[in-house]
């Protein structure tokens, strides 16, 4: 079954967004797969890279609990618009 790509052919729209957060909150890659883990998320650091990188498709979980750590509502990391702010 082909992977799904969205109109630009993107594998996910968070990537970016996560990338910003994660820096802004000063968490290396391991430290956000480690808090997705303690959520019960099995994630490891390896695809986070890859969700950063846009070479992972995301699961419908997983902004629920992006939002969680980073204290924002789901929407702002599935809004595409504000990708260079999306903690303001």
């Amino acid at each position: 079954m082909p992977k799904s790509r969205g109109e630009n052919g993107q594998k996910n729209i968070i990537g970016p967004k996560l990338k910003i957060l994660r820096k802004q909150h000063g968490l290396s890659q391991r430290d956000l797969a480690r808090e997705l883990q303690i959520l019960g998320l099995p994630i490891d650091k390896n695809a986070i890279t890859r969700t950063g990188t846009d070479k992972r498709c995301v699961a419908d979980i997983e902004p629920k609990a992006f939002a969680k750590i980073f204290s924002l509502p789901c929407d702002a990391l599935l809004d595409e618009e504000g990708a260079e702010n999306p903690g303001k």
